[in-house]
């Protein structure tokens, strides 16, 4: 690319009223000064515009071209073979029809006029070969998939620029930003320093971008209900703006994100200005912003959105007398207006003033003079002045012009508008000695009029725009009416409800949660849900590592697997402590039931045995947050206050309802056992109470039995000493008796004296009665021994008797049903737990995997 200058036509001279063979070649550079064209429809303005671009084009010149009417998608027609079969897709049937002639016949003749166009301007194919060939074309269809989709909410991410250094320029585009966030629902002319709902959102803003981060619109809704400051000025957040208020607000804003149409606004090219300039090698680019499709406050969002972006981005350059890209607006009425301040109007003004210093030109064209705010265009360096419709037209146009810096003669410029005529402009150009007349070129690019939304993709094939995929059709009612995005008004508000991501259920083991192709809204948002009054919360500790998460969900750990962040999720928490006392059954036991439920009926039932609580002891529950976590939005049950309550409610009769525990009771033995003794202690206690009861008996029914065992052993003994002394007299006795037989023997012999027969006999006598007390004797121990057995198997009988009896009562035991008091059951725990989640990068995935479980 040689050239430095564009070739826009040939010098009309106003006296002869004929084209001159002067060739007029602007200079690009001339273009950082701004340009705006004006003039009517039919004039040649749009023409002039498509030539503009494409010498811009031709010069290697980047351009954001913003086309409000669908007639820039022209620029995509370049056919440098002249094939009639190369514009007979782009000819108008309708056209054909009322011409009467055959589409092969019209493209002909458009082929023909095309080349005799190039040939009569001095342009060759091949020069339409080298705009073909300069720069990367795209049609983008902000709102819809037609062409290639835009996400607008890119437009929130913080821009690469440092805070400190570019406060001030940042502060703007938050202030332009919001301002058409506001009119896109809208709520128009707000003034930035009296609209509270203008400083509330701004501050949020400010918030995150003073930190680098960015803020998408689920984010900003939430933040809306529960910003993330206390104070707005000197005055604390709720007084300055009240929560219902703010509430009304986010439902408002909450409509744009709950609108059906509105999910083509959020994929897509991002507002990534140095991408839509320029390819990833370099190359430059023509991006083409096609807004015919959209409604008036639809297209005014968009456009400020897309301005601040320029904005941020010529701010990131460095200085440049040369033109480094082009900023162009086919319809600039509206956006620039003389008194109104739409959102547009404010970046529009700082980049008419600031824009030169960094090489960005802004070409303006409108076909309405009267509605320009000519003091903002004080500083534009040329204008393109075209055949006009009306004399108030002319005159609010010299009024303008005579008004700019430097000065126009009007008379002089009165002149030379009214010989205009059909592609004649005054070109008034401060670089220049003088205004000059001009008739525009010959365009390079096929005029075949605006397009519709269904030639877009076929336009963005033809250059090889990049593959746009083709929508599935949702399966819809016949006589389902097409969903239509319009501006929201607070007198639209409808119930809707803030969005929010959904829970899943969950036992000790959780599988992971996979994030491979879902959004980053699914990840969290930085901004905790507000929750409604008397909805207690609570913050479930991270008590698993890294390994410990993977084990618990099953898994193995991949390697190079890292956590990328913590996500808590709402779960309902639900514990209660029970008091169970009887004082006759000796049960005095404290019984604590606990849920944690992660599958919620949105209608508040719940079945509680089917989340029985194993985790770890919930006097480690934290009362903050982890830092820098982000959180998982809500859904009823869990924001609803009655559904809550009525919850708790039926959360203590279930707890009331199974926290029985089960005493055990031996009513002879009078012993009883709650559910904290084991039954081997409850048995011993019943065997020691028996054995105390048997002894006792024993030793009252057996007392008499004893006494008499000893009466008869103390008989038996005295009778033994008895017998022992009566067989020691009668054995003294059978002695005597033995010795006096022998005396007798002898005295008979006569060796003796004579002893006396009565002697003899006395002794005789004696022995005898000694042997008669022997046996008596013999025989008292004998009864006395068999009465003493007989008291003994008596006592042993007894024994065994009370023994038995006392055994069994021992195992005579029962399990008693012992069930607390309603006021016993104390809950403790009720309310929105928050769970958290380890969110984990692995292998190109995403996933979620609980970072709270069973000890």
């Amino acid at each position: 690319m040689t050239e430095s200058t564009f070739y826009l036509g040939r010098l009309f001279d106003p006296k002869t009223a004929k084209l001159t063979a002067t060739d007029i070649n602007y200079d690009s550079a001339d273009l950082t000064t701004h340009a705006v064209v004006t003039g009517m429809t039919g004039s040649g303005k749009t023409g002039l515009c498509i030539a503009l671009l494409e010498e811009a084009a031709l010069n290697g010149v980047p351009a954001i071209i913003i086309d409000p009417k669908g007639d820039l998608t022209n620029l995509l027609l370049h056919f440098p073979e002249l094939l009639p079969k190369d514009f007979e897709p782009w000819i108008d049937p309708e056209v054909v029809r009322r011409a009467n002639m055959t589409i092969e016949k019209a493209s002909q003749e458009a082929a023909e006029a095309w080349r005799d166009g190039l040939k009569e301007w001095g342009m060759t194919q091949e020069r339409v070969l080298d705009l073909k060939n300069s720069v990367n074309f795209a049609v983008y269809t902000p709102g819809s998939d037609s062409g290639i989709p835009v996400s607008v909410l890119s437009s929130l991410d913080a821009p690469s620029l440092d805070w400190e250094e570019n406060r001030e320029a940042l502060r703007e585009r938050i202030s332009s930003t919001v301002t058409a966030l506001l009119g896109l629902v809208g709520m128009n002319d707000l003034d930035p320093i009296r609209s509270r709902e203008h400083i509330l959102l701004s501050n949020i803003f400010e918030e995150h971008w003073s930190q680098g981060n960015g803020i998408d619109l689920t984010e900003l809704i939430l933040q809306t209900q529960n910003p993330p400051f206390d104070k707005l000025g000197a005055f604390p957040v709720d007084t300055f703006f009240p929560p219902k208020d703010r509430m009304e607000l986010a439902m408002v804003l909450n409509n744009i994100l709950a609108s059906p149409a509105f999910e083509a606004w959020r994929e897509g090219q991002s507002l990534d200005i140095q991408s839509l300039l320029f390819t990833g090698d370099g190359m430059p680019r023509h991006s083409i912003f096609y807004l015919a499709h959209l409604s008036d406050g639809e297209r005014m969002f968009f456009t400020t959105l897309l301005l601040s972006a320029v904005e941020t981005w010529m701010r990131t350059q460095k200085g440049s007398t040369a033109l480094r890209a082009l900023l162009y607006m086919d319809e600039i009425y509206g956006y620039l207006p003389p008194t109104a301040n739409p959102p547009s109007k404010q970046p529009l003004l700082r980049m008419l003033k600031q824009a030169r210093a960094f090489g960005l030109g802004i070409l303006l064209a409108t076909q309405n003079p009267v509605d320009l705010d000519y003091k903002a265009l004080s500083n534009t360096g040329t204008w393109f002045i075209g055949k006009l419709q009306t004399e108030r037209d002319k005159n609010r146009l010299l009024d303008g012009l005579e008004s700019l810096a430097g000065g126009i003669s009007r008379a002089q410029m009165d002149k030379l508008i009214s010989s205009l005529g059909k592609r004649v402009f005054v070109m008034n150009n401060v670089h220049a000695k003088a205004p000059l007349l001009f008739q525009t070129r010959w365009v390079m690019n096929f005029l075949a009029g605006p397009m519709t939304r269904s030639q877009i993709r076929d336009l963005n094939e033809l250059v090889g725009a990049g593959e746009v995929a083709t929508p599935q059709p949702k399966p819809m009612p016949v006589s389902a009416p097409k969903a239509e995005f319009t501006p929201l008004t607070v007198d639209h508000v409808q119930p809707v409800a803030v969005p929010t991501a959904v829970p899943v259920k969950s036992k000790v083991q959780t599988p992971p949660r996979s994030m491979a192709s879902t959004s980053s809204s699914s990840n969290g948002s930085a901004t905790k849900p507000n929750l409604p009054a008397g909805i207690r919360e609570y913050y479930l500790p991270q008590n698993y590592s890294l390994p410990e998460a993977f084990n618990a969900a099953g898994k193995t750990q991949a390697y190079g697997a890292a956590i990328q962040g913590v996500v808590y999720r709402p779960v309902l928490l639900a514990s209660a402590q029970i008091r169970i006392l009887d004082r006759k059954y000796g049960v005095d036991v404290e019984v604590t039931k606990t849920t944690l439920v992660e599958s919620l009926d949105r209608r508040g039932i719940v079945r509680w045995d089917d989340f029985p609580y194993a985790g770890p002891s919930l006097d480690k529950l934290e009362s903050m947050p982890a830092p820098s976590t982000k959180y998982g939005s809500i859904e009823p049950p869990l924001n609803d206050s009655k559904l809550m309550t009525a919850l708790q409610k039926d959360f203590t009769d279930w707890v009331f309802r199974n926290s029985s525990v089960s005493a055990r009771a031996n009513t002879a033995l009078k012993v009883f056992a709650g559910p904290d003794v084991s039954q081997a202690d409850f048995m011993k206690a019943c065997a020691d109470t028996a054995r105390e009861a048997r002894d006792a008996e024993i030793a009252k029914k057996t007392t008499a039995i004893e006494r008499k065992i000893k009466t008869l052993e103390d008989k038996l003994g005295r009778e033994e000493r008895e017998l022992r002394e009566d067989e020691t007299d009668l054995q003294n006795r059978n002695i005597e008796s033995g010795a006096n037989l022998l005396e007798l023997g002898a005295s008979a012999l006569g060796i003796t004296r004579k002893k006396s027969i009565t002697t003899q006999f006395t002794k005789h006598r004696l022995a005898q009665n000694a042997k008669a007390e022997v046996q008596e004797s013999q025989e008292m121990i004998s009864k006395l021994t068999q009465d003493l057995n007989d008291l003994v198997r008596e006592r042993e009988q007894v024994l065994r008797e009370i023994s038995d009896r006392w055994g069994r009562v021992v195992s005579d035991s029962t399990d008693v049903t012992i069930n607390p008091k309603k006021t016993d059951v104390y809950v403790n725990i009720f309310g929105v737990a928050w769970k958290p989640y380890y969110v984990i990068q692995a292998g190109g995935e995403t996933m979620e995997l609980a970072a709270f479980g069973g000890e």
